[in-house]
C-alpha cells in the first residue's frame, strides 16, 4: 500500500498548494503543477504494478511484499 499511501499524501499537498494559488500565490500554482506532475507519475507506477500483478497471476496484489 506504499504507492496508494504515496498518491494520497501528494493529492493532500496538491490541494494545499492550490488553495493557495487560488488566493493569488502564483509560487503555488507553479508547485501545484509539480505534484500533479508527481501524481502522474505515482499513478503511472500503479497501472504498471497492477498490470504486472495480473499478468503473473498474483492474488495477494501489487505490493504484497512491502
Amino acid at each position: 500500500m506504499n504507492l496508494v499511501n504515496d498518491l494520497e499524501q501528494e493529492v493532500e499537498n496538491f490541494k494545499r498548494e492550490y488553495e493557495k494559488f487560488l488566493r493569488g500565490n502564483k509560487s503555488a500554482g507553479t508547485r501545484a503543477r509539480k505534484v500533479l506532475q508527481d501524481i502522474k507519475k505515482t499513478c503511472q507506477e500503479i497501472r504498471v504494478s497492477i498490470q504486472g500483478a495480473k499478468k503473473d497471476g498474483d492474488k495477494t496484489g501489487p505490493e504484497a511484499d512491502d
